[in-house]
């Protein structure tokens, strides 16, 4: 039996219930190939299937949604989106629809860096969003790893950008990726009218789902949409807003959400957006931010400063290397 390494999860709870083990490879059926990791990605939704926030784990689990390495079966690079997780691992099984090829030019690093973010980030400004060249674009938590990328690739679409982010050192960072004003997240209602003359933002794409929701529904210009694409406020009730029907006509701005897993489940939509994302980054007009790159047994402690906001970017595991 041929083992490898893996950081797994046998109960729900806090960074510590992740440790690593030597595990059997996984197998394949039809579709799937074995890809011999490099790096995985640590989202959001790691941290919540983690700690039970929604419907848990089979367990004993593997988390890791996204991955980049090399696939056994011709040898190419490809990047992964993994529905069911188990990227933590030296070697994951990938569904073939849900692959994508790495071109020449493009680092380990930055692939799994800009695909599934940066997928998510262009679904939300253009599949949702409509939006188009010459509109004004507020991002939330425009350090993040899907808002950093969708700061980006706004200004590559021709829009001004309007980047939200809580910390000095994040502003910072937002304003070097290229827009055109940076605010912090209070009273941004009054602020985003302050920046567009009185007129409010066509479009805000927003992953808070709170009192700041809120603030942002009130700064959109008439047309304006507001997207979200998920809700990542600690405070109670969040992910929950209230707008009426009276709001939405006297106003005429509309409401819309955007989930990844539509884009998933159409190949040649991920397809297509993912050559789009490699372009833009093979030009220099996409880069991710790699905030840090942990080995495979401090993704627990990758968890946690995640979980307290002390990051920006991207986080990567390197899952061939434990310290």
């Amino acid at each position: 039996m041929h083992l490898m390494r893996a950081a797994v999860m046998r109960r729900v709870g806090g960074p510590e219930v992740i440790e690593v083990e030597r595990v059997p490879v996984p197998e394949t059926e039809d579709g799937e190939s074995l890809v011999d990791v490099s790096f995985a990605g640590i989202n959001f939704d790691d941290l919540e299937r983690r700690a039970g926030d929604g419907p848990p784990p089979e367990l004993p689990a593997v988390l890791g949604v996204d991955v980049v390495g090399t696939r056994r079966r011709d040898g190419r690079r490809v990047v992964v989106l993994m529905r069911h997780g188990g990227g933590y691992a030296q070697v994951a099984t990938a569904d073939d629809a849900h692959s994508v090829e790495v071109p020449d030019g493009i680092s380990d690093e930055q692939a799994v860096g800009i695909f599934e973010q940066g997928a998510t980030a262009y679904g939300a400004l253009t599949l949702a969003g409509r939006l188009k060249p010459g509109e004004t674009v507020a991002v939330s938590a425009a350090a993040g790893g899907v808002g950093h990328l969708a700061v980006q690739i706004a200004v590559a679409l021709g829009a001004r950008v309007i980047g939200i982010a809580s910390t000095p050192a994040k502003r910072a960072l937002v304003a070097g990726l290229g827009a055109d004003e940076v605010l912090q997240p209070t009273n941004l209602d009054e602020q985003l009218r302050a920046v567009t003359d009185g007129r409010g933002v066509d479009l805000v794409v927003d992953a808070t789902g709170g009192d700041q929701t809120r603030e942002l529904l009130r700064g959109l210009a008439p047309f304006g949409r507001l997207v979200s694409y998920g809700w990542r406020t600690p405070e109670p009730g969040r992910g929950t807003i209230s707008v009426t029907t009276e709001e939405l006509t006297d106003r005429s701005i509309g409401c819309a959400g955007f989930w990844m897993r539509h884009v998933v489940d159409n190949r040649t939509l991920l397809r297509r957006i993912a050559d789009h994302l490699f372009r833009l980054a093979a030009r220099h007009h996409l880069r991710a931010h790699i905030d840090r790159i942990v080995p495979l047994d401090q993704i627990g402690a990758a968890h946690a400063a995640i979980a307290a906001r002390a990051t920006a970017g991207k986080v990567l595991v390197d899952v061939n290397r434990e310290t």
